[in-house]
């Protein structure tokens, strides 16, 4: 099994980049994926959340309100450190059960938003980060995401820089260009992951 860490920028196009894996036979842990399950209502995450957070980061249906959430953490170093000290251990231990369930000739793909940030590429036998400039990824948060741009500003400002990214990577895919020059590169990297798996072997 090769164990992938796959990383990128808010708005550098990482998730494009997964799916595109996943067509070739990835199989994909999606941190984001994993960090909304273990929130749910009924959860041991969001009680946690509720009990550093206050009831007001939660719907009136009970669920966690990630708008509200987020304005809170993005701006406040200390208060992103609380959740990320309660949501990432509940990640990590749900991402080691879904790579177990893996074979032995597997390429697994694990989407890490934040994995240069919280130091961890020690973790995976590669790692990929998918990069595109400052202008093209905020132009995507508010053209694509509907973002205002002080939010997408505010989002890029509390990740890692391209230069802390590119330190941990192993390979690069530059997203800076239009969807139909991303794929021949990332069937490139998939080709070279694949190699990798087989010498693992």
């Amino acid at each position: 099994m090769l164990k992938v860490g796959l990383t990128g920028g808010i708005g550098a196009g990482k998730s494009e980049v997964s799916r595109l894996f996943v067509s070739y036979g990835a199989v994909l842990i999606d941190a984001d994926k994993i960090a909304r399950e273990v929130v749910e209502p009924g959860t041991p995450g969001l009680a946690a959340i509720v009990e550093a957070f206050g009831e007001g980061v939660l719907t009136a249906e009970g669920t966690l309100d990630r708008p509200k959430l987020g304005s809170l953490v993005f701006a406040d170093a200390e208060r992103l450190a609380t959740l990320n000290a309660i949501v990432h251990p509940l990640v990590g231990a749900r991402s080691a059960e879904l790579e177990r369930l893996a074979g032995p000739e597997d390429v697994v793909v694990h989407d890490v938003p934040l994995l240069a940030e919280n130091g961890l590429a020690p973790l995976y036998d590669l790692v990929v980060v998918v990069d595109a400039s400052a202008g093209t990824r905020l132009d995507r948060l508010v053209r694509i995401r509907g973002m205002s741009e002080e939010e997408a500003r505010n989002r890029m400002a509390a990740q890692a820089t391209a230069e802390q990214r590119r330190a941990v990577a192993d390979l690069v895919i530059d997203n800076d260009g239009p969807l139909d020059a991303l794929e021949p590169q990332v069937r490139k990297v998939w080709e070279q992951l694949r190699e990798r798996a087989a010498e693992s072997r």
